[in-house]
């Protein structure tokens, strides 16, 4: 079958209008991935017992397939009087998949500062939460920028998944499409495209903002 871009033109509005669902889901998770892998690199260091804890938990959202995860969280909570919609499932899913990732980006941007920072931090008689916020979290950012950003462009290529628990994203919709003409060519193609030039949107954020924060002054 031959592609038509008059059908593909016509289908494009169908599939943009989960355009903002797509979007938010992708900035919902991004923005509980950082927070949680945050949380779990900071409660990894707090002590012995915390560290083999949280490597722990790290590892096995690592280790275990998106899809699993997804699946647990929307038909095996339920039945444990959890019911959660799909929407929520699929944030949370991405959001902790990625957390364990995100944690040992994180783990690398706090090794990377110097000693010394934390050793004025303490004469100064910060607080834990003061050395968090003024002394760790800028310089790490500065740091992980752009390890940060690659797994949030991998997070937004992540979203098709949740098609499966028909969460109305773009490639949800686009198979619907499909399934209805029986047309997979185009439907596949304007889904595809959106998503690369989403991708390539967010990879030139990521961009901008490491050139912004590499030209921040530096504490030292």
């Amino acid at each position: 079958m031959n592609f038509s871009l008059d059908f593909a033109l016509s289908i494009l509005p169908r599939i943009l209008s989960t355009f903002t669902t797509t979007l938010l889901v992708t900035i919902a998770g991004c923005l509980g991935a950082a927070l949680l892998g945050f949380v779990w690199e900071i409660a990894r260091r707090s002590s012995k017992i915390g560290h083999y804890v949280m490597r722990f938990l790290i590892d096995f959202f690592r280790s275990t397939p998106l899809l699993v995860q997804i699946y647990f969280l929307y038909f095996v909570l339920p039945e444990y009087g959890i019911t959660l919609s799909a929407l929520v499932v699929g944030v949370m899913a991405l959001s902790l998949y990625y957390s364990g990732y995100l944690a040992e980006v994180f783990k690398g941007g706090i090794n990377s500062i110097p000693k010394g920072q934390f050793e004025a931090a303490k004469a100064l008689g910060l607080s834990r939460f003061q050395l968090i916020l003024l002394v760790i979290a800028p310089q790490m950012l500065r740091n992980i920028a752009a390890p940060m950003g690659n797994y949030f462009v991998s997070l937004l290529k992540a979203t098709p998944y949740l098609a499966i628990i028909a969460v109305p994203e773009m490639l949800s919709i686009a198979l619907e499409v499909a399934s209805e003409t029986f047309r997979y060519t185009e439907p596949m193609t304007v889904v595809g495209a959106i998503f690369l030039s989403l991708a390539l949107c967010f990879s030139a954020l990521v961009k901008v903002i490491e050139t912004r924060l590499r030209l921040s002054p530096k504490a030292g």
